[in-house]
């Protein structure tokens, strides 16, 4: 067993940990810096080869290898970056130059795979369902990703897509979406879709927790149907995901992933009438790892 290193790269703050194995996630360091991306693509190598420095000068260790999360995924025949929301990223050989400015090897995932792998080995679904082999790992927030873990291991696919079930098709009134596509998943139920809508209904532009409050509250016709939005679609979106996979477990993370809702029988029965199955078994799971998930994960990548 030896230290595992982890960086999760996002768009404000680059995270760093240093954790004792796989097998014991005690934190030996644990810091971060900010990203800085106004300052650009090269900017953002120097702040993680800053980061290292710390990390190494904080444990008193030296890194042979790493593992980084990033907000996009590398495309395999190019080898560059893609689907970057820190857009500096796009469009550049993240994987070679880190190599190079770092002088070890490095291993790669998005976000989203690095919080399921996470949740799957270290939080949530090791705790309730230990046995659970197919793992899928939700990101409901401000986008709407995913990540596959099969048996403990990321899974990237061929074309570094694996898990983007936000980029589906799920209905027309969505409108356009960031990739250029019209109606995907994440023109429906990302919170800022769910703003979106709650405005267009009510004429005030209020935030997600907000319109949950007053969905609560029983008395604002138009939060009651934003959420009532949320769970019909939530259904048959994820209800696709497990009509192929049938993972063992769902994890749901993200700022949407917080509404009740979406556990409530409710919110379960919406999910089942989409399913080929005549009843649904899939557990839904809060994760518990918070903010840490994104760079547990990322050290997990350099496990081999």
């Amino acid at each position: 067993m030896k230290p595992l290193w982890g960086i999760d790269l996002g768009g404000t703050k680059i995270e760093g940990v240093v954790i004792e194995s796989a097998q014991k996630p005690n934190v030996l360091a644990r810091l971060r810096v900010p990203t800085e991306q106004e300052g650009g693509y090269e900017h953002i190598i120097g702040q993680i080869k800053k980061l290292m420095g710390l990390l190494e000068a904080a444990s008193g260790l030296k890194a042979s290898c790493i593992g980084i999360g990033t907000p996009g995924a590398i495309d395999p025949p190019t080898q560059l970056m893609k689907n970057c929301n820190t857009t500096a990223l796009n469009h550049q050989p993240l994987h070679r130059d880190l190599e190079a400015a770092l002088g070890m090897p490095v291993f790669m995932a998005n976000d989203a795979n690095c919080f399921a792998v996470a949740e799957a080995r270290f939080g949530v679904v090791k705790r309730k369902h230990p046995d659970a082999k197919v793992v899928f790992g939700v990101i409901l927030g401000t986008g709407v990703g995913g990540g596959v873990v099969i048996r403990g291991k990321v899974i990237n696919g061929l074309q570094g897509i694996a898990g983007e079930w936000g980029h589906n098709f799920l209905h027309e009134s969505g409108g356009l979406c960031y990739c250029g596509r019209v109606g995907c998943v994440e023109t429906i139920i990302s919170g800022p879709a769910l703003e979106r809508y709650y405005a267009s209904l009510s004429g005030a532009k209020i935030k997600l927790a907000e319109i949950v409050s007053r969905s609560h509250e029983g008395e604002d016709p138009a939060a009651a149907q934003t959420l009532n939005r949320l769970i019909e679609y939530w259904g048959k979106a994820i209800a696709y995901v497990i009509n192929i996979l049938d993972p063992d477990a769902v994890v749901i993370g993200g700022g949407v992933g917080n509404i009740d809702l979406l556990y409530s029988p409710e919110g379960i029965e919406s999910v089942r009438r989409h399913v080929f199955n005549p009843r649904l078994d899939t557990p839904f799971l809060k994760p518990e790892l918070g903010d840490s998930a994104g760079v547990f994960g990322a050290a997990l990548l350099a496990e081999e």
